[in-house]
């Protein structure tokens, strides 16, 4: 039975966790270790994870879509791809071994993080697209829904340079795109794990109002402060992510 006291950690946790997240991503870095612990099971801790996480991801967006950073009809193709990838992990999680994405996916998050730190123009503004949106959406909808269901940690950081990269967003607006996905597959492994009953429902609630504001202000400081101000926060999240992984190895 948790305490006033427990509530109160994990309205604090999930309200600096949304706030980094709305920023750069990898706030579970902070909700899944402070779940854990005050007691709850692996299994409930990543299901209430994604019900908390939902509502940042999902205040995060509304308040980029509000402010004209991204437009759904233009995610559209991302949703459905993004759904169908998160929902094909989440059920690929019950029957695989999560060990192989565990030792790639370092790898992957350290390219990322030396690719931006010696390319310091990177993000600061939109530019031509390298990729047409259909096979883009199609393509990285599938993989990193897919990875966002069947293990998380990166996800945001895989989106935002996708966008960079290959449809030639700038940091902000892809920032603003990512927490599209990141809702969506948020969303749709959440059903599945309430499916499962390994949701704690007043735990997930009360975080869920840590993370909404949190991502509010969060969203807010990314329009305010730009790419330069997201940058070294998107770069420092990638490594902390990074170095989890790699210590959870050893």
């Amino acid at each position: 039975m948790l305490t006033p006291w427990h509530f109160m950690l994990l309205f604090s946790a999930a309200f600096v966790a949304g706030l980094v997240d709305a920023i750069a991503g990898g706030g579970g870095l902070i909700t899944v270790p402070v779940l854990l612990g005050v007691g709850l099971p692996p299994q409930a801790a990543l299901g209430t994870n994604k019900l908390q996480s939902s509502f940042g991801s999902g205040s995060a967006m509304l308040h980029f879509l509000r402010c004209g950073q991204v437009r759904l009809r233009d995610c559209w193709q991302g949703i459905i791809w993004t759904a169908l990838g998160a929902g094909s992990g989440v059920l690929a999680i019950q029957a695989l071994s999560p060990e192989l994405l565990r030792r790639i996916i370092p790898w992957l998050l350290g390219l990322i993080a030396l690719y931006t730190l010696l390319t310091p123009r990177l993000g600061q503004e939109d530019v031509h697209a390298r990729w047409p949106a259909t096979p883009f959406f199609l393509l990285f909808g599938l993989m990193i829904g897919f990875y966002d269901g069947f293990l998380g940690p990166g996800t945001g950081s895989f989106w935002a340079m996708a966008f960079m990269l290959l449809l030639g967003y700038s940091l902000v607006r892809a920032t603003a795109a990512t927490k599209v996905m990141n809702f969506t597959s948020n969303i749709v492994a959440l059903g599945f794990f309430l499916l499962a009953g390994q949701v704690h429902i007043p735990e997930g609630l009360v975080m869920g109002a840590g993370q909404f504001l949190g991502a509010r202000i969060g969203a807010r400081l990314v329009l305010k402060k730009g790419a330069a101000f997201v940058r070294p926060i998107f770069i420092t999240m990638v490594l902390a992510v990074l170095l989890k992984l790699i210590l959870q190895k050893h």
